[in-house]
This record gives structure tokens, C-alpha cells and sequence, in this order.
């Protein structure tokens, strides 16, 4: 098992960083896939932020898990997320993003499973405007001992 040492480590962790566009093609599949109508003006839909920040820092849900010490079906939860707009998002746009690892808590749940709270924070940029920010935090569940 990862040591709860080696997991407090990564607080403080950053991703490469660098940018993305959101392509209409993308948005409209996302958008298709929740059952909402296309937004319009080229608006782009909010489920985007469940992936777009990831791949905008140049990292993965692979090595999302990596860094935890996990792999495989049911070793990640969703222990919650915030996602603060302060402009909308839209396609075409190369927005720059950055962020890392800003907790990590060891604990253990009502049923004894021993479990790792992480966040990490990823900053979109349009420019040198701030236009959004996602706060993620996964639960990386541990072998009880």
C-alpha cells in the first residue's frame, strides 16, 4: 500500500501545464451525450470541465491514478468537485491551464476502508483572464492491512 508519507508528498505536485481548444465537433458530442440541446453562439456546454482541464495540463486519468498508487476498475471515487466560472467557456478558444495536487488527507470510512482524499486544482486562462477554475477530489481507495 502507498504510505500516507508518500501521499501527503504530492501536495504541492504541478501539472506540465499548457493549453486547449475546445473544437465545435467536441462540444457537440459532449453536450449530445448529457440529452441537453447545443448552447449557442458557440457556448460550450459544462460537462467539458470533467475532462478538458485534465488534458489541458497535459496529464490523464492514467496518470491521475499513478500518482495515487491505483489502477483499475473501483480503486478511484468522486469525492466531489467545484467548478467556478468566472466567464463563459467557448469554442475555438486556446485557453491555458495550470494547476496540481492542493490536499491530500488519509481516512477511513464508516466501513473501515482506508481511502485517500486528493484534490487537485486546474486555473483556465483566456489571455491573462482568469475565466474558470475546477477544484476535483478523487478518493483513492487502499487494501485495508
Amino acid at each position: 500500500m502507498v504510505t500516507e508519507a508518500e501521499m501527503l508528498a504530492l501536495v504541492g505536485h504541478r501539472f506540465p501545464g499548457g493549453t486547449y481548444r475546445i473544437e465545435h465537433w467536441e462540444n457537440f458530442l459532449l453536450t449530445d451525450c448529457t440529452g441537453a440541446a447545443q448552447l449557442p453562439d458557440g457556448l460550450v456546454h459544462p460537462i467539458a470541465l470533467f475532462h478538458v482541464p485534465i488534458l489541458g495540463v497535459r496529464t490523464s486519468i492514467t496518470e491521475l491514478f499513478a500518482l495515487g498508487g491505483v489502477s483499475g476498475a473501483g480503486s478511484v471515487g468522486l469525492e466531489g468537485y467545484d467548478w467556478e466560472y468566472y466567464e463563459s467557456l467557448r469554442e475555438d478558444v486556446p485557453y491555458r491551464m495550470e494547476g496540481g495536487i492542493v490536499s491530500v488527507e488519509r481516512r477511513t470510512a464508516e466501513n473501515g476502508q482506508v481511502y485517500d482524499a486528493v484534490a487537485f486544482q486546474i486555473d483556465l486562462f483566456d489571455g491573462d483572464r482568469h475565466v474558470a477554475r475546477i477544484t476535483n477530489r478523487w478518493r483513492y481507495r487502499r487494501e485495508n492491512p
